[in-house]
This record gives C-alpha cells, sequence and structure tokens, in this order.
C-alpha cells in the first residue's frame, strides 16, 4: 500500500521537503514492523479498552489530525497573529505523532497485535522521535511527537504541541473512562 493511500493527509503538508520526510518515516515504520498498512485500518486504536473496541488505529490517528488542523486553523483565523500555527509543522506533527507505535506491537500466537517488550521499555514518543530523527525531521516536529503524550507533561509544549496532544487526548480518554449512565 501506497503511504498516500494510508495518509491522504501528508498532502496537506505544503513543504514539499517535510511531506517528503513525513512519507519516508511512515515507510520505514511499516517496513520494520509485524504490522501492515492493512493491519493499521483493522487494529484497535488502543490496546487500554478491550479487544472489541471497533475504532481503529487509523480511525484514530486521522481525526486527531483533522482535529488538530482544525483547531490550528481557528487559531490562526481568530487570534490575531498573538498565537500563530504553523500548520506544516502541526500536520507533520500529529501525523508523526503514533509512527513508532509500529515499533512497539508484536503478533501473539494467534496473530493478534500485542505490546512486546520493546514497546514495555521504550513508549511510542521514544521510538516515534528517534525514527522522525533519522529522516532528518526538524526539531520542531520531532517535539510534537516527545511531547504529544503524558512524557510531554514534564516540558514546556509549543503551541502546535498542545494542540495535537489535546487532539489526541480527547479522542482517547473518553473512550478510557466515559461514564456508563
Amino acid at each position: 500500500m501506497d503511504i498516500l493511500e494510508l495518509w491522504p493527509e501528508i498532502n496537506w503538508i505544503d513543504d514539499t521537503d517535510l511531506r517528503q520526510k513525513v512519507a519516508k518515516v511512515w515507510q520505514a515504520a511499516l517496513e520494520r514492523s509485524v504490522l501492515s498498512a492493512d493491519d493499521l485500518n483493522t487494529i484497535p486504536f488502543t490496546l487500554l479498552c478491550g479487544p472489541d473496541l471497533k475504532v481503529t488505529f487509523m480511525d484514530h490517528k486521522r481525526a486527531v489530525v483533522h482535529i488538530a488542523k482544525d483547531a490550528g486553523n481557528k487559531c490562526n483565523d481568530f487570534f490575531h497573529g498573538e498565537l500563530p500555527v504553523n500548520m506544516d509543522v502541526l500536520i507533520a506533527g500529529a501525523i508523526l505523532a503514533d509512527v513508532g507505535k509500529l515499533l512497539e506491537y508484536v503478533l501473539d500466537v494467534q496473530g493478534k497485535a500485542v505490546q512486546g517488550t520493546y514497546g514495555k521499555y521504550l513508549r511510542h514518543p521514544f521510538s516515534g522521535v528517534s525514527l522522525a530523527e533519522e529522516f532528518g525531521v526538524p526539531a520542531e516536529v520531532c517535539h510534537i511527537v516527545a511531547t504529544h503524550a503524558g512524557e510531554g507533561d514534564m516540558v514546556q509544549r509549543t503551541t502546535e504541541a498542545y494542540l495535537v496532544h489535546h487532539a489526541d487526548f480527547m479522542t482517547f480518554l473518553p473512550f478510557k473512562s466515559r461514564l456508563q449512565v
């Protein structure tokens, strides 16, 4: 599968060099993963909500990118340039935020994707930054990958990193802890 079939949102990145780097990072992650692009469209987006979750990895990831992009556009529209959002950095960071998860998975004896030893020791923000740096992704995008999850609570985030962080958690936490009425 072509990376642009998996991630048509890569075309939202105006900077050609950055767009190509983001695609290369995803290609490398898929080549190193036990998961295929097709698997990403079928496995649950998180291992924390049980095996019956219908929201796939790509459903969640693409929702995060769309929500972050919409939020970035609204910041640029309403805040009179006082909180400028670099949309290429934002979109690239949102697309790459969970790329490291592809290295966390192994297949169990039934062929089901589960967290492997690597994922237990190195969570995806770390492996994602490592992959991104390997392909020359700029620091401001790597910062988003590094800080989008709980690890980022220990550092000051850029505006773009805040937007990705909140888009990610607002589309995760309700699944994890929704009120059952």
